[in-house]
């Protein structure tokens, strides 16, 4: 059995992504509901901001966090 270490995670990166999925994941989750209610144009821009807010992510992610 293997384990993973967290020790090196700075509390910064930790703060960083934790953020980020109190807003992705909640906004692919509500895209999923709405194409379920039949409201296609609001599924696809909740879709799209997910997206986006991961592009952004993944932004901040490669200036502020990379070694």
């Amino acid at each position: 059995m293997t384990y993973v270490s967290i020790a090196d995670i700075s509390p910064e990166m930790f703060v960083t992504v934790l953020l980020f999925l109190l807003v992705i994941a909640p906004l692919f989750s509500l895209s999923i509901m709405r194409f379920f209610q039949g409201k296609k144009k609001n599924g696809f821009i909740l879709l799209g901001s997910g997206v986006g807010v991961y592009v952004v992510f993944q932004i901040i992610m490669s200036l502020f966090f990379s070694k």
